[in-house]
This record gives C-alpha cells, sequence and structure tokens, in this order.
C-alpha cells in the first residue's frame, strides 16, 4: 500500500482513546503526575491556552491577515454540454440526480450549470439550477428542452 493523502492514518498504537483515567493511581499506569511530568508551567492548572508564546507576539497575530471571503458567494458545478452528449441516450431526463449516478458530478455543492462548451445530437430533456446562452440555445435547436429548477 502506498502511501497517498487519500489512504493517510496515525501510526499503530498512537491513537488514545479520549475517556482515559488520568492520575488514578499506580496501577492504572497513569498515576502520580498524571502524564504532566515533574513541575514546570504546564505541570500546574492555569498553563497558557494554546498558540500562547510566553508573551511574545503570536504567530496568529504576527502573519497579516489578507484578503476577504464572501460569506453569500455559492460553488457551482460547471458542465459541459459535450460531456452530456457522451453519457445519456436519446429522449433522457438530465437532472442532478441523473448526474450523480452517471460519474459527472460527484458532489453538486451549491447547484450546476450547464455550460455551451462541445457538440449535442440528441434531444435530451435537462434540468439544472443555470445554463449559459449558447448551452441553451444548442439544447433548444435539437428539440430538446432547457429548464431551470
Amino acid at each position: 500500500m502506498s502511501l497517498e493523502l487519500s489512504n493517510l492514518r496515525p501510526a499503530k498504537g498512537s491513537k488514545h482513546s479520549d475517556n482515559f483515567r488520568r492520575g488514578r493511581g499506580h496501577g492504572s499506569g497513569n498515576g502520580k503526575t498524571a502524564g504532566k511530568g515533574h513541575k514546570g508551567q504546564k505541570a500546574r492548572s492555569g498553563a497558557p491556552r494554546p498558540g500562547f508564546e510566553g508573551g511574545q507576539m503570536p504567530l496568529y497575530r504576527r502573519i497579516p491577515k489578507r484578503g476577504f471571503t464572501c460569506p453569500n458567494s455559492k460553488e457551482i458545478v460547471a458542465i459541459n454540454l459535450g460531456v452530456l452528449d457522451e453519457k445519456f441516450e436519446e429522449g433522457a431526463v438530465v437532472d442532478v440526480n441523473a448526474l450523480i449516478e452517471s460519474g459527472i458530478v460527484k458532489n453538486p455543492k451549491d447547484g450546476v450549470k450547464i455550460l455551451g462548451n462541445g457538440e449535442i445530437t440528441k434531444k435530451l430533456t435537462v434540468k439544472a439550477n443555470a445554463f449559459s446562452a449558447s448551452a441553451k440555445e444548442k439544447i433548444e435547436a435539437i428539440g430538446g428542452t432547457a429548464e431551470v429548477m
């Protein structure tokens, strides 16, 4: 098995469950200092929060803030007409579910838009969230219908 992003997992034995009871005596294997070592700031209650650098300006404040993320933006999946022509039979109804079943779309996100790139030779009923002007023109020219959902 090769090491790829899709199959990364922690090393065997490195993960512990969160319901581990610390500081419950020597027999538990984690008594006395309860895994905190001896003395020092990190052994005491009130240890600093994650990201605290002892009063030095922390990394998350040293790095400049750039850009803006629009909270109202939508992620639209674009599909070309040529792909629909390859995958669907004459007279088929093409909607989001049909696109997922055929493997054209994996995750429709906020919507599907049909673009006019490529040629269409089959009469299809296409139902999508949006169409480009050229896509709508090509679908209707061949005798199909373009319905906005």
